[in-house]
């Protein structure tokens, strides 16, 4: 987050941000400058990505943005001795390249404590395209590897809230993006697959779990991630 702030500011003043020492004259504010247009012009959230660069989004940047990690050479190995697997191919050519917390669940694993993962979907269509089923290849190979629990959260009510679809209609690509996971091959004595409509109502204990991750979790942490 402060590296981030810095960033803006030196975007804006057009010189790095110093302790104790107000800004001189700031750099003029118009948008032609390399530093302005990449500002701008690459976007990035849950739903869009867009640049004018012909290089494409500058990911390093968008990792300081999210106040994430870059997975390099040095963890990739890390998961290879403590997994004892060679290390998936999307890591292996860098399609996952930035990660939160992966030492500590390596840390964890490395000290036979317990963990599981916890993933999701947010059906919008009957049937999932090979875009939405890379995160579910991949979560398949972490617990193939850990031999750990898997949670996988199908949010038909955000969808019925964002998109123009009814109640019905939200909860049965549910059901049917559900096939389209489980086809992926997860362990059925160790994966767990719910519907928000189904269970929000239905399971006191899941309201009970919404609460306590509401109070352990700050909006800077949601920004951070979304």
């Amino acid at each position: 987050m402060l590296v981030s702030l810095k960033m803006s500011y030196k975007a804006a003043a057009g010189e790095d941000y110093k302790a104790d020492c107000p800004p001189g004259n700031p750099a003029p504010t118009s948008n032609h400058g390399p530093d302005a247009t990449e500002a701008e012009e690459d976007f990035v959230d849950p739903w869009t990505v867009q640049t004018s660069s012909a290089k494409g989004i500058d990911y390093d940047k968008l990792i300081v943005r999210f106040g994430s990690s870059k997975i390099d050479k040095e963890l990739i190995n890390r998961i290879e001795r403590a997994t004892g697997q060679r290390p998936h191919h999307f890591l292996r050519r860098g399609i996952f390249f930035s990660h939160r917390d992966m030492n500590q669940v390596l840390d964890a694993y490395e000290n036979k404590k317990p963990f599981y993962l916890y993933t999701g979907r947010g059906p919008s269509s009957e049937a999932m395209h090979v875009g939405h089923l890379i995160p579910f290849i991949f979560t398949k190979w972490l617990q193939d590897v850990f031999n750990v629990p898997l949670v996988i959260q199908m949010t038909d009510d955000e969808k019925y809230l964002w998109k123009d679809l009814t109640l019905d209609q939200a909860y049965s690509y549910a059901v049917e993006n559900a096939k389209d996971i489980i086809a992926c091959g997860f362990d059925i004595n160790k994966t767990f697959i719910f519907s928000d409509l189904d269970y929000m109502g239905m399971s006191s204990g899941f309201y009970k779990n919404v609460v306590k991750i509401q109070k352990h979790v700050t909006f800077n942490q949601v920004k951070g991630i979304f």
